[in-house]
């Protein structure tokens, strides 16, 4: 079989489990969001942390709640990083210094799981479990949760309430964020992933059954369980340096489609989810017919350009080796490097920085988009609705007509809010971009000169404002520079998105239903799709292409 061909067969299985998978798991998290019960644990966490969960809160409330409860958790694993050194479990690692602490509380806190150290060489058992997983849980919760606000928004009328945060957090947590990473980590149990507390082991090298002479040191971990979740909860964030491309993490060509999958089902299927909620599976299946024209369009032309790249070696090879696992081929590796970067995930299993100039580009347009096809857990869904409201906001430009979306009017209030929403991701971007290169030291952490090397830290900044988290990896981002400017991006990506999100809500929440006529623009068509589709192409692309021009195009097109 030939890896075109081996490629597209893993496609069209993916594309297959992701279907049968669509309806129950939507239909289930809108069951979830919309029940008026609370299981037992659930009120002891209720009584815990002394929260109501039957009270209704405003957008303000609810915002509080999320920028309270973050805070409180980017303070906890800064203060358990610092006081490594002296808890049991650590392996013997010190406490992590205070720039990377700061860097690494906000990005597991944030969602984003961006990583300037090797997991494996600064990370203790305790720090791993008790910290990094459970903010891999929760972080993706409140991802999820500010986007079911929005939907309420959307299907309620002549109120200002958006349901409540604390219990949106705990359902989100407790029904389906665990149960799918528990299944998920006892299938990768299965097939080869590690799970254990052992400490660091010697361990000779050897190859074809001869020793080398030298050893290296490999340590254990309870890793099954935390790739499941930095999969399910499109965090990213990898137990090892090497992330998804070590055998630990992800053994097989099996376990590395199925992390896929995990990646992937989620964001998919919370579009089944909005449908359910606001009264018609049709809008929901416009939005998911958005997300995946997107996403199958980026898988194809990254093959294209792996694939089929010119010179000599590439073709003798069968495509784009470098950085790529043998284990998986570059079929595999281009389906994960998009799926990675078109959510909010980050975890890699080839090395973005290798693959072609124009593949490299790839992966950064696809976080530019905004990680809205499907995007992360949560926020991909409430990206793609302010994508919504934009794009009917244009067409009823076009033939002079009040927008609307959902029997809500798309108001001044409302487009500004959406349009702040699109504006300030960029806007971190190409600033902290800008300054970056401006700037006599920060240069010096390039591993490469010319395009290339500006394609680095273009896409570490990417990575950061969309709370993506990959990286290029020729870039040294453990300097007191990127530590903070990269913890800021993450910080004011994460949270000044969804003031906005949560605003528009509140605001839509208030409004009464419009009535539909002839002149509705009918959203749940294939009209509406298309017109979506080109909307945050256009809009990505006028704003990102000066910048893509002096990084990966002038690469791809040089080479």
């Amino acid at each position: 079989m030939g890896p075109v061909l081996a490629g597209v067969l893993q496609l069209l299985a993916l594309m297959a489990a992701l279907a049968l998978a669509y309806v129950p798991l939507g239909n289930y998290m809108a069951r979830v969001y919309s029940s008026d019960k609370h299981w037992r644990v659930e009120k002891w966490v209720y009584k815990g942390i002394g929260a109501n969960p039957d009270t209704e809160m405003t957008w303000s409330a609810y915002l509080r709640g999320v920028l309270a409860f973050s805070a409180v958790g980017v303070l906890f694993l800064y203060l358990l990083m610092r006081l490594q050194g002296v808890l049991p479990g650590s392996l013997g690692f010190s406490s992590v210094n205070p720039a990377q602490s700061f860097n690494t509380a906000v990005s597991f806190v944030t969602n984003t799981n961006w990583q300037s150290y090797y997991g494996e060489q600064t990370m203790g058992h305790v720090v791993q479990t008790a910290g990094l997983a459970v903010q891999n849980f929760v972080s993706a919760a409140v991802g999820m949760a500010v986007a079911v606000a929005l939907v309420r928004g959307f299907a309620r009328s002549r109120t200002g309430e958006l349901g409540n945060f604390w219990s949106d957090l705990v359902r989100g947590t407790l029904r389906i964020l665990v149960p799918a990473a528990a299944i998920a980590a006892i299938v990768l149990v299965a097939c080869g992933v590690i799970q254990n507390f052992s400490g660091i082991h010697e361990v000779g090298q050897f190859f074809n059954g001869h020793s080398m002479g030298g050893s290296q040191q490999w340590n254990g971990g309870a890793v099954a369980s935390q790739e499941a979740i930095k999969e399910v909860g499109t965090n990213g964030g990898g137990y090892f340096n090497a992330n998804s491309a070590h055998p630990f993490e992800n053994p097989t060509p099996f376990t590395n489609l199925f992390e896929i999958f995990l990646i992937l089902v989620i964001p998919f299927s919370l579009t089944r989810t909005f449908g359910v909620m606001v009264g018609s599976v049709k809008q929901g299946y416009a939005i998911l017919a958005t997300m995946f024209t997107i996403w199958l369009g980026f898988v194809a032309l990254m093959m294209w350009t792996e694939f089929a790249h010119h010179g000599p070696a590439l073709q003798a090879a069968g495509g784009a080796y470098e950085g790529k696992e043998v284990r998986f081929g570059v079929g595999a590796s281009s389906i994960f490097a998009v799926s990675t970067t078109l959510t909010s995930t980050g975890a890699v299993d080839s090395f973005h920085s290798s693959f072609t100039g124009l593949g490299g580009g790839i992966t950064m347009l696809g976080m530019m988009l905004g990680e809205i096809a499907p995007g992360g857990v949560g926020s991909g869904l409430y990206g793609m609705l302010v994508m919504a409201v934009i794009a009917v906001f244009i067409a009823g430009l076009m033939v002079g007509r009040t927008p609307e979306y959902l029997g809500k009017k798309i108001g001044t209030r409302e487009i500004k809010l959406a349009a702040c929403y699109l504006l300030i991701t960029p806007a971190l971007v190409l600033v902290f971009t800008a300054v970056s290169m401006a700037l006599p030291t920060p240069p010096h952490s390039m591993l490469n000169s010319g395009a290339h090397g500006f394609s680095e830290v273009l896409y570490a900044f990417t990575s950061a404002s969309n709370n993506n988290g990959s990286a290029f990896a020729g870039l040294n981002a453990n300097t007191d520079w990127f530590n903070t400017m990269t913890g800021l991006a993450m910080l004011l990506g994460r949270f000044l998105p969804m003031v906005f999100v949560l605003a528009l809500a509140g605001s839509l929440a208030e409004q009464k239903p419009v009535p539909v006529t002839a002149g509705t623009l009918r959203t749940e068509k294939p009209l509406f799709t298309g017109l979506l589709v080109g909307a945050i192409l256009i809009i990505t692309g006028l704003t990102y292409f000066p910048a893509l021009a002096l990084g990966p195009l002038a690469e791809g097109l040089a080479s």
